[in-house]
Formats: C-alpha cells, structure tokens, sequence
C-alpha cells in the first residue's frame, strides 16, 4: 500500500529569484503546487539527478556565493 501524502512539514525558504522561476515552471509543468514539487525532488533527490554534473555545479555555486551576496 502506498504512503499517504502528508505535507507534515513547513519551512521559511530563502532562495534566488532565478530558483524560484525554476520552481514554479517545475511545478506547473508537473501539475503540482510548490511544495509538491519540493517534496519530489527531494524524495527522488539521488535518481535525479547526474551526480558528476551536481558536484561540479554545486563547487561552482559555492565558490560563487559569497560574491553573489553582496
């Protein structure tokens, strides 16, 4: 039997408005609201995803970011 889905949890996210576009074309896309979205992603996080490709981008992304928040 599959598991209900609960959206048990609730958070304040903070994330860049390029993010944010990405998410809300994600979930319209897909039929789902944003945290139906989320809850995908993350619960399918490592089939998803290229992990050669990630760990790049996510170097990439740190090595950025103190920049970008100025």
């Amino acid at each position: 039997m599959p598991k209900r889905f609960r959206l048990t949890r609730r958070l304040p996210v903070a994330m860049t408005e390029d993010a944010y576009r990405r998410l809300k074309k994600f979930s319209r896309d897909a039929g789902l609201d944003e945290g139906e979205a989320l809850s995908f992603v993350f619960e399918h996080f490592d089939g998803i995803l290229d992990e050669e490709k990630f760990l790049h981008r996510l170097r990439t992304f740190n090595s950025t970011l103190d920049a970008r928040k100025r």
